[in-house]
């Protein structure tokens, strides 16, 4: 004897969303900073840098690259007129 399988409920899954790299990024800009911003250790108000930079790796000499700036930026920041 066969017995049928049904499977509830699927046909009323929602449909994947798709969001692009943009909403991405200000979703994430705007949970981290509420939750910065909520740390009683915060004595001023956290803000990000507007916009982002958008950069596809191309190679392995690239993406050494920039791990290399990743790495060695923050050292550069007490020298910025921008930082602190």
């Amino acid at each position: 004897m066969q017995v049928n399988r049904v499977d509830v409920g699927a046909g009323f899954k929602p449909a994947p969303t798709r969001h692009g790299l943009s909403e991405i990024a200000r979703g994430f800009k705007t949970f981290s900073s509420r939750k910065i911003n909520e740390l009683p250790t915060q004595d001023s108000k956290f803000a990000w840098q507007r916009g982002f930079y958008e950069h596809v790796i191309r190679d392995e000499k690239d993406l050494y690259d920039h791990r290399l700036y990743i790495q060695e930026n923050p050292v550069k920041w007490q020298n910025d007129e921008y930082y602190g």
